[in-house]
């Protein structure tokens, strides 16, 4: 996996110079400006996962599409110079990374699909991304949405697609699906930033679907060596929820052919 460079992003075409833009600021990284001194300032990236009452989707499903939706907002032409969302993502970008998972069903979903945002679909489970803001701030469509109670259970979906990069969440960390959707959002965004920019449009053209798998401490060992040899990239969470400061969370890697 290469990291992006300024001659691999001239080959791209001039009809996706545009995207070369919004991947070359992705690529910038995250941060560097402190929190606010008020909390109602803080920015978050919210976003909503479909779980419907009958015939929920499968956990991996569902984690998938919630990690593709976060990296197609990061990448949609809105979020590009002079587009309505650039102000709005940048100010997000630029703070310490804060994602919030809520659930929504029936109205409350169609209410979420109103707002200013990306949802993408995965074997039929779906989730949206909305445009990061400040947390007193955010759509009261939005806000009133639960964050934690219902979960999904494990499910064992078998070998991922050998075309699409794979996200890798540590099973021992235990981590509820709210919080394992807001760390694969994280792993997506790591990753499309990591690849070259024609990979990452390659990638856009199947709207970031991706597989997410749960790895036993074992497969764990292995993807952590891969990540040191520069091969996949992982997430460190800030340890704001749930777990340790510093922990790894996901593992991303590419599919074999990029």
């Amino acid at each position: 996996m290469s990291s992006p460079e300024s001659g691999i992003v001239d080959e791209l075409s001039t009809g996706e110079e545009g995207f070369r833009i919004r991947h070359a600021e992705l690529a910038l990284g995250y941060g560097g400006a402190g929190d606010p001194d008020d909390p109602d300032q803080v920015q978050a990236m919210q976003m909503v996962l479909h779980l419907p009452k009958a015939d929920p989707p499968a956990r991996s499903a569902l984690l998938a599409a919630a990690a593709a939706s976060a990296v197609a907002l990061c990448l949609d032409e809105r979020v590009g110079p002079d587009g309505p969302w650039a102000q709005r993502y940048l100010a997000w970008k630029h703070s310490r990374i804060r994602k919030v998972a809520r659930r929504a069903r029936g109205a409350q979903w169609l209410a979420a699909n109103e707002v200013d945002g990306v949802t993408v679909e995965i074997d039929g489970a779906q989730a949206r991304a909305f445009v990061p803001s400040a947390v007193g701030e955010v759509d009261p469509r939005i806000k009133k949405l639960q964050i934690g109670g219902t979960d999904l259970q494990h499910d064992d979906p078998g070998p991922a697609d050998p075309n699409l990069p794979v996200l890798w969440v540590s099973s021992a960390l235990g981590m509820t699906l709210g919080k394992s959707a807001a760390q694969v959002g994280h792993a997506s965004m790591l990753l499309a930033a990591a690849l070259r920019p024609e990979d990452a449009y390659r990638w856009s053209r199947r709207e970031f679907h991706c597989a997410v798998r749960e790895a036993d401490p074992a497969q764990w060992q292995a993807l952590s060596d891969r990540v040191r040899a520069g091969g996949a990239v992982a997430v460190r969470d800030a340890g704001f929820t749930e777990i340790a400061p510093g922990s790894l969370t996901v593992i991303a890697v590419p599919p074999e052919a990029w």
